[in-house]
């Protein structure tokens, strides 16, 4: 028969929104050094959650560099 144990997935962001990413994210950088770290507007001019995930959900690469900086600070929680 199969496999007795479930398997687990393996992508790191895994149940994880980008809501989540993104206010986990603001909490520790603040607005002004993600503007500095990431450089997209949405960080830089009149920020929020809201128009930041509505630009991140258009936009793969902006999206790309956000999704890596919250796995490396992940990472260091560790």
């Amino acid at each position: 028969m199969g496999d007795p144990t479930p398997r687990q997935n393996m992508d790191p962001l895994h149940g994880v929104t980008l809501e989540m990413i993104v206010t986990r994210l603001v909490e520790p950088y603040g607005w002004d050094e993600l503007s500095q770290r990431i450089r997209i507007n949405c960080f830089a001019n009149d920020p929020s959650i809201k128009s930041t995930l509505k630009f991140l959900r258009r936009t793969p690469w902006a999206r790309s560099k956000v999704e890596k900086l919250y796995l490396e600070g992940e990472s260091q929680k560790r």
